[in-house]
């Protein structure tokens, strides 16, 4: 590395040393921490994407300054790939130490040992471009500023502001520019709406439903979500969006209000009352990457909601695919139609409700667990031509791959030309625009939402008929506060406990004492708590089993405070 380019990394460095006393580590949602002491890892974050496009011969990677779901004095930052997906596993060890690296001198040290490492190109002989958005978070700017101080102390990378941004839109914008394709956020906002009118064109005129029922109430969580949502919504017809929690008024972000208040507590979020029995309810989360539905049935007032999470979300999504497949291997006349059998498959955690998994395997589906995380999700779903998967928080999307997509518009193109207007051309069609419509890079909720009421309007259904697909099994989830939650090991997609010895016999124990009961317990990724998932025949069932987990986990790792 020659002096100049070393000069700068010291120099900048020297701005931002790191908080005494705290490790952080990358995971699923990048770094993540109160705000106040993230300043000098979001720099150091900067310099890491800096590297890494660099690395991947001058393509544009991203940064994204979010906490998501988490309360708004947090903050985050995580980098977007090339791919438009997340980090590379490959570099999150890195990330660590660069992030938690004592001085300007050892953080010069690392990056010379990793670049000589890596044989990435310094000194401006390459150049990159990284895209930095941002949530509405009041300490999203002053990181923001760092992230910029970090990539500009790499020579020949440039830092491209998107401004506030949710951070589906950011790894989108990635995705795109690195396909040489327009990459502004009114670009996202076309691709969305065209798509999206697309699939309603394609539904038969008797199958067009009331106004009524084209409405959707969408709680914003006082977030970045809502504000692109009432953008979004200007643009399309056929479907009325009223956003509620849009982040104008006087609301804390994710305070009583989003996906992962409403999915956990299966409550109404705030600004939801009485006027909303019967209708179709939307929550988005902070960063507008998680989605769910819900009523408010007349018969529990407003206390209770009856919950539409991502294991309903990812079970409509099926049945649509499913039945565009179908309608696309029929044989035209005489014609045999096509031998091509695209490989469907459906992605799942130990987090999926059970009643979900039975669902989805009595449709002859094939079925995949990973561990918990977006990043094995989509991994895992990427093998397939079409691949699935949906978290119950509600966080999923569909991934097509590159060659399903050649066959499918050479396909198109075949049939239009023997025999337009025919079921199996508009399920080619279908298909295709369900492929732009869908973010591929990452879960999106805005584009889930359009996908979802899309599909609702093509079925002719209720919410109330989507949610009756199947009936869930009564769940809960609890955390318990440990010394060290790494004594936790875990194996079979976080279903067993290899370490600590005799635990994982003990829940075995306890969860053969009730009907259908289900339990497992793993580290969480960025505290020191293990958490607790536990199902059974009842709610009351499903309460005193995971009470009981959670009262052997303590007693073998806690600290008697359970």
């Amino acid at each position: 590395m020659k002096e100049e380019q070393c000069s700068l990394l010291l120099s900048s460095s020297s701005c931002f040393s790191p908080p005494r006393g705290v490790r952080l580590s990358y995971g699923t949602s990048g770094f993540r921490a109160d705000a106040a002491l993230l300043q000098s890892t979001v720099y150091r974050v900067g310099i890491l994407a800096a590297l890494r496009a660099l690395n991947m011969e001058s393509s544009v990677t991203g940064i994204m300054i979010t906490a998501s779901h988490n309360k708004v004095t947090d903050n985050g930052v995580k980098i977007a790939d090339p791919s438009g997906g997340m980090l590379s596993q490959d570099w999150e060890p890195f990330a660590d130490a660069l992030a938690n690296a004592p001085t300007p001198q050892h953080l010069l040290q690392l990056i010379t040992e990793f670049v000589k490492k890596e044989r990435i190109p310094l000194e401006g002989v390459r150049r990159a471009a990284i895209l930095l958005g941002r949530d509405t978070r009041p300490s999203g700017e002053s990181l923001l500023e760092a992230a910029k101080q970090g990539i500009n102390s790499i020579l020949g990378v440039a830092a491209i502001d998107m401004g506030i941004v949710t951070t589906p839109q950011l790894h989108w914008m990635v995705r795109a520019r690195n396909k040489g394709l327009k990459a502004h956020e009114l670009d996202y906002f076309e691709q969305l709406a065209s798509s999206f009118r697309c699939l309603i064109d394609l539904i038969p005129s008797e199958g067009r439903m009331s106004e009524r029922d084209l409405t959707v109430v969408v709680d914003g969580a006082n977030g970045v979500g809502g504000e692109k949502l009432e953008v979004l919504k200007t643009m399309l017809d056929n479907l009325f969006i009223e956003v509620r929690n849009s982040g104008k008024d006087e609301g804390v972000l994710n305070e009583g209000v989003g996906a992962d208040f409403v999915q956990k507590e299966k409550v109404v979020p705030h600004g939801f009352g009485s006027q909303d029995i019967g209708l179709r309810c939307a929550s988005l989360d902070g960063d507008a990457d998680r989605l769910v539905y819900f009523c408010v049935p007349s018969s529990q007032g407003c206390s209770n909601i009856e919950l539409v999470d991502g294991d309903k979300i990812l079970s409509l999504f099926v049945i649509f695919i499913k039945e565009q497949l179908h309608t696309l291997s029929k044989e035209i006349g005489e014609n045999t139609g096509s031998n091509y059998q695209p490989r469907l498959g459906v992605v799942q955690t130990a987090y999926a409700n059970g009643a979900s998994t039975d669902f989805l395997k009595k449709l002859e589906l094939e079925v995949i667990f990973t561990p918990t995380g977006v990043k094995y999700l989509h991994e895992k779903a990427a093998e397939f031509d079409l691949g699935i998967y949906f978290e119950a928080n509600g966080h999923g999307t569909i991934l097509f791959s590159e060659s399903f997509l050649r066959w499918l518009e050479a396909r198109h193109k075949e049939l239009s030309s023997v025999s337009k207007g025919s079921e199996q051309e508009t399920a080619a069609l279908r298909l295709l625009a369900v492929s732009k419509l869908i973010n591929q890079a990452v879960g999106d909720a805005l584009s889930g939402l359009l996908l979802v009421e899309a599909i609702l309007q093509h079925m002719g259904w209720s919410i109330h008929r989507w949610s009756e697909l199947y009936q869930d099994l009564p769940s809960r989830q609890l955390k318990v506060n440990v010394v060290d939650r790494t004594a936790v090991v875990t194996a079979n997609a976080e279903t067993i406990v290899v370490r600590p010895p005799g635990i994982q016999e003990a829940i075995n124990t306890e969860t053969a004492k009730y009907p259908q009961g289900r339990s497992f317990i793993r580290p969480s990724g960025t505290e020191d708590v293990i958490r607790v998932y536990a199902e059974a025949s009842t709610q009351e069932a499903a309460d005193s089993l995971a009470n009981s987990v959670a009262i052997l986990v303590d007693k073998f790792l806690g600290s008697g405070s359970f």
